[in-house]
């Protein structure tokens, strides 16, 4: 069964938990088992903090933040964890904060593309009949989850190849992702692939085969390029 696209239907959360940021995140850590944490989040509409449009800067204290909002600082990444206690502390105390996945261990991984060149490489996906797992949309990057790799299968993965696509990026072990509903200094993040209502624990599938089907699909633009380079 494929996964149903986001956008179709709605990923129900664990309803009477107050915030919808922490009723996705005690879905991830105690349905799915997935370590998650706060983010930084944005600065108050008119306040001070990095470079963004009134509401749109990040919180954090530094003025060249490149990631407004979407990124971890108090508590850091190795903070991230399952607990139900500790995250009903974190989202009581600030509700609207981003809901972020730490990536690698026994969680899930990702790989990301800009976001007109996710849409493409998920439409290529289809049509070769692949299976993809849940995929996180914002307004900049797509991002397709992966089961678990180590970050030395990875680099012997990518020595492999001769050539990938130049826009993708790897969020592995020691990484991090934004998950929905979080909303970023670049917009609100969606599932474009949601993961299937009451799922113990989201199907995922291999990195390698995600790779090689997205090398595959960035093959064969009409100018000699890569359909995935933007």
């Amino acid at each position: 069964m494929r996964e149903i696209p986001g956008r179709r239907r709605r990923l129900r959360f664990r309803r009477g938990e107050g915030s919808a940021q922490l009723g996705a995140a005690l879905t991830c850590a105690t349905e799915w088992q997935w370590p998650v944490l706060p983010g930084v989040g944005l600065a108050p509409s008119g306040g001070r903090g990095s470079r963004g449009g009134p509401g749109q800067a990040c919180a954090c204290p530094d003025p060249e933040c490149v990631v407004p909002g979407a990124h971890p600082f108090d508590p850091g990444i190795l903070a991230a964890t399952t607990d139900e206690r500790m995250i009903r502390w974190w989202w009581t105390n600030r509700p609207t904060a981003p809901v972020m996945l730490a990536t690698g261990g026994a969680a899930p991984c990702a790989l990301s593309l800009p976001a007109l060149a996710g849409a493409v490489a998920l439409t290529a996906l289809d049509g070769m009949g692949m299976r993809p797992g849940p995929v996180v949309a914002s307004p900049t990057r797509w991002s397709l989850l992966v089961a678990p790799y180590s970050l030395e299968r990875l680099g012997e993965l990518l020595y492999a190849k001769d050539w990938v696509p130049s826009s993708l990026r790897f969020h592995g072990e020691g990484g991090y992702l934004v998950l929905p509903p979080s909303e970023t200094g670049t917009g609100q993040v969606r599932w474009e692939r949601a993961p299937l209502n009451g799922s113990a624990a989201p199907w995922l599938p291999d990195v390698e085969a995600v790779v090689d089907a997205l090398v595959a699909a960035s093959n064969g633009a009409p100018d000699g390029g890569s359909r995935l380079a933007y």
